[in-house]
């Protein structure tokens, strides 16, 4: 396991919106851009091999978009190459960091001074949500799949653990970036949940307060 001590002062950023990556958790990605390519090589030179997921922020006045303060650092754990040059890549969720400052350098690809202060918990042992009304939830969540004509393997559903049920469905759904934002930033997994479960409700309600879809 990680110690916070052993996490470095500065990591390779991936800008990527609408994708969320928490701790203990794992993300696929699918690289193809030369000066993502450059970064995940550059990456599985050092030992940490990790990648700072951030959701890029639009900022008034600025040339490019800018950086939300809160991502998420992942481990590469998984490396294939396609034929054609491609990256096929798994990060490992170890954990969210705070972005003090955007570094210059000669990198095709950004690269920040992060602190992981505050976010010790993401370093430890996977979280229970304690006060978890699951047959709730998943009830709300049917309603939401159906709504979108969507699938699901509820034996397995119902079968996971807290953490890996609650994150894996943050992951996953079709939210905007900003709600995954709030989710990458819920201090507790319970509070992760609470606001999935807005979220849920809210889309059921057509996006406004009303009645429920059918």
């Amino acid at each position: 396991m990680i110690k916070q001590s052993e996490l470095p002062d500065t990591i390779a950023i991936f800008p990527l919106g609408g994708a969320l990556l928490l701790p203990r958790s794992r993300l696929p990605l699918h690289i193809f851009e030369p000066r993502y390519l450059q970064m995940i090589e550059d990456s599985l030179k050092t030992s940490g091999r990790l990648i700072g997921m951030v959701q890029p922020n639009v900022v008034p006045g600025r040339d490019g978009p800018g950086l939300q303060t809160i991502g998420c650092a992942g481990r590469i754990t998984q490396f294939s190459e396609t034929e054609d040059g491609r990256y096929m890549i798994t990060l490992g969720g170890v954990s969210r960091f705070r972005v003090v400052q955007e570094v210059e350098g000669f990198t095709p690809y950004r690269r920040c001074d992060v602190s992981w202060d505050g976010f010790e918990r993401d370093l430890g042992k996977d979280e229970e949500d304690v006060d978890f009304d699951r047959d709730h939830f998943l009830d709300t969540l049917g309603r939401y799949f159906d709504a979108r004509n969507l699938s699901a393997d509820w034996d397995t559903l119902k079968e996971a653990d807290d953490e890996l049920l609650i994150n894996s469905l943050s992951m996953m759904l079709d939210l905007e970036s900003e709600d995954k934002q709030a989710l990458l930033e819920a201090p507790s997994l319970s509070t992760r949940r609470e606001t999935l479960l807005t979220l849920i409700e809210y889309t059921l309600r057509g996006g406004h307060e009303g009645e429920m879809m059918n």
